[in-house]
């Protein structure tokens, strides 16, 4: 892909601390590792967000304009997968 090329999809992840202790923490390092692995890096625009206060059913993640709340640890390689493939 061209230094020139803009992504193509987007990935945001509440960072507010409620979220941020539920799992986005974590969540974020299963991100990361998930475009490094698959050479997505310049195809997804990965972001931090300011509380979208959904505290109660965090951590909170959105990808694409869809709001997954409840987004555990253990279920956001599965909504990555589901999202972008094996």
């Amino acid at each position: 892909m061209s230094e020139d090329a803009k992504p193509t999809h987007k990935i945001s992840l509440c960072l507010g601390s409620s979220c941020f202790v539920r799992g986005n923490e974590q969540n974020l390092e299963t991100v990361e590792n998930f475009l490094k692995e698959r050479d997505l890096e310049a195809q997804i625009e990965l972001r931090g967000l300011r509380c979208r206060e959904d505290c109660a059913r965090g951590p909170r993640v959105e990808i694409d304009g869809k709001v997954y709340l409840e987004a555990a640890p253990e279920k956001m390689l599965a909504i990555l997968k589901s999202n972008f493939g094996e």
